[in-house]
């Protein structure tokens, strides 16, 4: 008898074994803003931080600094790649979890140095890669040699993704910055495309190889806009959102441009615009039914103040696209996250998906 039960103890864990596969990328790195900043403001004297309730309600460890009442995008993505935890703010990360790959992700953080500084501390896009570099030193450190670390680094997939607080946080807040009248929106575009592409030779220099690049969502509809500059609460602002096309279509250029002077490397395009405008577009699809307002919030359109502590929420969360004035709730994120990881339309992303990315 107890020799049955041993028997059957080993036949479980063997089943067990070979359900949980390995990830199909050993690690995940994650540079961003509060879409996906997982707790690395928390400590900062800033204005934008999300570790109070409600932010986290529906989330298992509850508030984290998450801008969510749930999971983000990479979350979201995180689990489809395989991992059996999310990936670890830089802010926390120690010792051997860094192979797994970090979040370096800081809400109103941008790909200009100056973007979102009336909300206080933040870390730009040049000090998240900063951040990486170090985060490199620790993985050759571990692994024991360059050539090790060069090889399982070639393999994670380093998904990027700013550009809204340029706009948001600056170009299109004339009270705090100069940019909306030195630059057009074309040049403007051109400025933060060229110094993205700084930042990506030195995350390639530092060994990635598995780019995705997320486009910039569309801003124009947010609660906080439609607040402010929409007559009826629903038409989106198209003078934002057209200038977030243009920074998309220059991101899908150098996409194409890294694909075909880096033979050794493989960029892609995630359409997050195009993602959202669908949602909003065909929202019962996806069951949704409020798409021009935050479910926290205060004022027109919940979008005047965003979610404040100790706030009750609506109840229906899983029908408002939008969490609070600026972020979509986690029902929204699944849907992002789940098309940016295995496209359902071939316009989702440019050449791959994240999955197809993975696996070259």
């Amino acid at each position: 008898m107890a020799r049955m039960c041993l028997m059957i103890m080993i036949m479980v864990a063997m089943t067990m074994n070979i359900a949980k596969s390995d990830p199909i990328a050993p690690c995940y790195f994650i540079f961003g803003d509060s879409l996906v900043d997982n707790g690395n403001n928390n400590q900062l004297q800033s204005l934008a931080r999300a570790n109070y309730f409600p932010y986290g309600i529906d989330f298992a460890a509850g508030p984290t600094g998450r801008f969510s009442n749930g999971r983000t995008t990479v979350d979201v993505i995180a689990e489809l790649l395989g991992f059996d935890d999310y990936i670890t703010p830089y802010a926390s990360a120690r010792g051997q979890d860094i192979l797994r790959g970090v979040n370096y992700a800081s809400a109103a953080a941008g790909i200009r140095d100056e973007t979102g500084r009336q909300l206080g501390g933040r870390i730009a896009f040049a000090g998240q890669v900063a951040n990486h570099v170090n985060t490199v030193s620790q993985v050759v450190n571990i692994l024991g040699d360059q050539n090790e670390a060069s090889n399982y680094l070639s393999k994670c997939i380093y998904s990027i993704g700013l550009g809204s607080n340029d706009y948001l946080n600056n170009y299109f807040m004339p009270n705090f910055y100069s940019t909306g009248n030195q630059f057009s929106p074309e040049s403007y575009a051109d400025d933060l495309v060229a110094r993205y592409t700084e930042q990506l030779r030195i995350l390639y220099t530092n060994g990635a190889r598995k780019f995705a690049l997320i486009g910039v969502g569309a801003i124009g509809c947010s609660p906080n806009e439609l607040a402010q500059n929409s007559r009826d609460g629903r038409t989106c602002d198209e003078r934002i959102n057209s200038a977030n096309r243009i920074f998309n279509s220059k991101l899908i250029s150098i996409v194409d441009a890294f694909n075909q002077n880096t033979p050794d490397a493989k960029f892609t395009y995630i359409n997050a615009y195009g993602i959202f405008q669908d949602i909003v577009t065909n929202p019962a699809r996806y069951g949704f039914s409020v798409t021009n307002a935050g479910c926290c919030g205060v004022g027109r359109n919940n979008g005047q103040i965003t979610c404040l502590p100790g706030q009750a929420p609506c109840l229906n969360r899983n029908e408002y696209v939008f969490w609070d004035a600026f972020h979509p709730g986690e029902a929204a994120n699944i849907v992002i996250g789940r098309r940016s990881f295995k496209r359902e339309a071939a316009s989702d992303a440019h050449p791959y998906d994240i999955q197809q990315l993975a696996s070259l």
